[in-house]
């Protein structure tokens, strides 16, 4: 498997920010850690097992990056308007820095032009941020494999909110959008995953209220509850990526 790594300066966020890159060619995915994970996280917790076939087969390239979590979600003694701008500039790093640095990259390996969709995937708070890209920039993000995630913004910011918080707290953002909105048609020309456990650790409250949501506003998506017995864990991550990712790499 080709393994790559990349440190650049990220003017959104005024420092460097380091990534991994995985696979020689195929469908670009974005892999956003765990929560305070970094972009070695990936590898070291064996999640390239996981993806091995797809990555080796030339099907998908998976770029893994850092998060600031520890500056953001994570900080809950910090102040939450700043925090929540920070998170925002984050956003900004991945939409303005990371997508056109991705697409580039996937473009020269497979011999393509224009502007390829990019799949989303994290597990934890990292399925949490992977949603909130999804649904906020759908003109970026044709695919979303979301696992275990929190989509109310209460986990990292209480009872603190704005309009800032409220656009990244999935329940609201997607809650206060028109059932006309022109967004909905396009979140329905692709693909959506959202999965989380009833068992340990697991938080699927937030999912349910999601699910409703998305029902009501007619917007499509694989939302799934497993068992009782599926943890808060990798390896149920690994069984649920196994289990998800070829409906997502499917053209239908």
């Amino acid at each position: 498997m080709e393994v790559q790594y990349r440190k650049e300066y990220s003017p959104a966020l005024g420092r460097d920010m380091e990534c991994k890159i995985y696979g020689h060619k195929g469908r670009p995915v974005l892999f956003i850690p765990c929560q305070d994970g970094r972009f070695f996280d990936f590898e070291n917790f064996q999640m390239t097992d996981t993806w091995s076939p797809w990555l080796e087969s030339g099907e998908v390239m998976v770029f893994s990056i850092d998060t600031i979590d520890q500056e953001t979600w994570s900080d809950t003694a910090g102040d939450p308007y700043w925090r929540i701008r920070r998170y925002e500039q984050w956003l900004q790093y991945i939409t303005d820095e990371m997508v056109p640095f991705m697409r580039e990259m996937v473009n020269e390996r497979n011999g393509w032009t224009g502007y390829p969709g990019i799949m989303v995937f994290g597990c934890s708070l990292g399925a949490t941020h992977a949603a909130n890209l999804y649904f906020r920039r759908p003109d970026l993000f044709d695919r979303l494999l979301a696992l275990s995630g929190l989509y109310s913004a209460g986990y990292g910011f209480g009872f603190y909110t704005d309009e800032v918080v409220r656009r990244n707290s999935l329940v609201d953002f997607l809650g206060d959008m028109p059932k006309d909105d022109p967004r909905i048609a396009l979140y329905n020309l692709k693909k959506a995953v959202i999965c989380v456990g009833q068992g340990p650790w697991e938080l699927p409250d937030s999912t349910r209220q999601l699910a409703q949501i998305l029902a009501q506003k007619d917007i499509h998506a694989w939302v799934d509850f497993w068992g009782y017995d599926c943890s808060h864990d990798w390896y149920w991550w690994y069984k649920q990526v196994e289990y998800f990712v070829p409906y997502l790499l499917k053209n239908d």
